[in-house]
């Protein structure tokens, strides 16, 4: 697009703050995806985790809630939202060992993302450091780098189940660090964090007076057994924000309905805070129908139990995606504990991918299969990808079938065929698996 000058044209350029932005989810991949769909063909979208298209409908009590209070949704709301949705969320607070949180310290949103991005723009100043983990669900990077802010990321290691390295988050803390992201349980990973791991990133941030920014949508996806430790419940004297939503343990990502919880320290930080409550004016308020349901999901049967639990459907697909994955040559997996996805790794010796991103353009285009590419996470080597497994069970081994067949076209084209396997831990404790159901 051009704009004309006074007879001189001058192109129409996007903002620089944009240059760090990356958002892969929906990137280049998907672009290429809706233009073969376009053209006639039926493609597996394994990119995002949007529940609706693969059959997981939003509880009906929350869909009728909604619909019972339409005529009460036409006028804005409070700000920060409608009192019987923050009161349930305070409740919430409460069940999870999280003390002092009153009405006044939660925010409604349309989704955490805006309330993600909301908490960045009152955090940061120009050059404002924020530590986010790597691999990192990348609009954490995006609304930094928007906000002003440098992502730094620490990293979380594969080799120890993809818990972050405490001794690589010291080493990068300096004077600009104003706060750390956890996402706990975490995505790309599916891992969820150990208690100890989560006390001692709080003792990190007393140390050096940081801000926590605890993303738990996936609170309440868990598999085997495992608790979800609010980290917010771990201090009360460490301010902490937690992000969550109806998004994922309800299936209702386009309510657009999530939340945000003050809790800590708050006489430290009453200047944030109204910098918090100017942005949530701003935005006059989010979306109100979404709001009502959040009452009635929090207080209501806990249907995400029925999913994850022996049997049922999400840990069945899980189980089979970890099963199939691991079973090709050259890829290896730290098997996910909750969420809905996956981190697989490559092995650089049977797959030297230079290009991650024009790798997995290819292979939607040979298999119609769609994944997003570790770099997409800002993972810094072309040797992951992340998969979601949300489609049925036949629909999963169709996938990932075709995905086994790409790989093993792309070792025999790379002579790569009979590289001896790279012997990582998530390799070796998927023969001890193998083994034990054996």
């Amino acid at each position: 697009m051009v704009l004309t000058l006074g007879g001189t044209l001058k192109p129409i350029q996007k903002s620089a703050k944009l240059a760090n932005v990356l958002y892969d989810i929906r990137g280049p991949i998907m672009d290429a995806a809706r233009h073969m769909e376009d053209e006639g063909q039926k493609i597996i979208k394994l990119n995002l985790g949007n529940l609706a298209v693969f059959g997981f409908d939003a509880p009906e009590e929350i869909q009728q809630d909604m619909i019972r209070n339409l005529p009460n949704s036409a006028g804005y709301s409070d700000s920060k939202g409608i009192f019987a949705a923050r009161k349930a969320v305070m409740h919430e607070t409460q069940k999870q060992g999280v003390a002092g949180v009153t009405l006044d310290d939660i925010y409604l949103g349309n989704g955490a993302s805006e309330l993600i991005t909301m908490a960045t723009n009152a955090l940061l100043d120009n050059g404002d450091e924020l530590l986010l983990p790597m691999p990192d669900y990348p609009l954490w990077t995006a609304a930094t780098s928007l906000s002003g802010g440098t992502p730094v990321h620490y990293l979380c290691d594969e080799a120890n189940d993809w818990m972050p390295n405490l001794d690589d988050i010291r080493a990068k803390i300096t004077p600009r660090t104003k706060g750390i992201v956890v996402i706990n349980p975490n995505n790309p990973t599916g891992v969820l964090y150990s208690d100890a791991l989560l006390k001692s990133i709080v003792d990190i941030a007393r140390e050096h007076g940081l801000v926590i920014l605890a993303d738990e949508v996936y609170d309440k996806v868990l598999y085997d057994g495992v608790k979800h430790t609010a980290l917010a419940s771990l201090s009360t004297d460490v301010l902490t924000l937690t992000f969550n939503s109806l998004s994922k343990s309800y299936r209702s990502c386009g309510y657009r309905a999530g939340w945000m919880i003050v809790s800590g320290d708050k006489k430290n930080a009453t200047d944030y805070i109204e910098g918090l409550n100017m942005l949530s004016n701003m935005k006059l308020c989010s979306n109100v129908p979404g709001q009502w349901a959040i009452q009635t999901a929090l207080g209501g049967y806990q249907s995400i139990n029925d999913l994850v639990c022996e049997g049922g459907r999400l840990r069945r697909q899980r189980d089979l995606a970890y099963e199939l994955i691991t079973a090709i040559p050259g890829v290896s997996c730290v098997k996910p504990q909750a969420a809905l996805y996956m981190f697989p790794k490559l092995d650089p010796k049977v797959y030297p991918i230079e290009d991650d991103r024009q790798f997995f353009l290819e292979l939607l285009k040979e298999t119609r299969v769609m994944l997003v590419q570790g770099s997409g996470f800002n993972w810094k080597q072309p040797d992951h990808f992340r998969i979601v497994f949300l489609p049925h069970e036949d629909d999963l081994r169709e996938a990932i079938g075709r995905i086994a067949k790409f790989l093993e076209s792309y070792r025999k084209s790379h002579g790569t065929q009979n590289v001896q396997v790279e012997n990582t831990l998530a390799s070796q404790v998927a023969i001890k698996l193998v083994a034990a159901r054996a």
